[in-house]
């Protein structure tokens, strides 16, 4: 009797905690200053919101311009090709599509000029880490090519999402 009491308390407190999953999934906002001169003279710096999952699994789901007010929208996931085509050695594995509403589309002729198509490789996203980004692009004829490496050095986290540009932090 008192180990099956024993069980349903168990059983009970983790049916609880599956179902209050999704109020302890919180949205961040993790911002990054350009740490090369080729991402530099592509973004500057970036402020990405982030939903971190009850067991730490972070989805990016928008960029932010800290230098204008550019913002786009990203949807996790993308073809094989696109991984098929980074450099040797990258580690990058998570893809983002570049959604083309709003500023989606700006970005990704910044970042693969042609392209009809832009993903976002990235690595783990943690807090205070670097990260690096390679960019991916399908064109027309449905080739993928590489286009171009981020990276990014760890600035901070904000409470929200920025209104504008951010101050330097120099």
């Amino acid at each position: 009797m008192r180990r099956l009491l024993l069980s349903a308390v168990v059983v009970s407190g983790l049916m609880s905690a599956v179902a209050a999953a999704p109020a302890r999934a919180d949205t961040r906002y993790y911002a990054y200053n350009a740490s090369d001169r080729i991402t530099q003279a592509l973004t500057k710096g970036v402020t990405l919101q982030v939903r971190r999952g009850l067991f730490g699994a972070v989805t990016v789901e928008r960029l932010f311009s800290t230098t204008q007010r550019g913002t786009a929208g990203f949807v996790r996931g993308g073809p094989d090709g696109a991984l098929r085509v980074l450099p040797q050695g990258a580690e990058e594995r998570d893809l983002y599509a570049i959604d083309p509403e709003g500023d989606g589309r700006g970005l990704s002729r910044a970042l693969c000029p042609g392209a009809d198509e832009v993903w976002l490789a990235m690595g783990r996203v943690r807090a205070p880490r670097p990260l690096t980004m390679q960019a991916v692009g399908r064109w027309s004829d449905g080739t993928f090519r590489h286009c171009v490496t981020l990276q990014y050095d760890w600035r901070g986290e904000w409470q929200t999402a920025p209104a504008g540009p951010a101050p330097r932090a120099d």
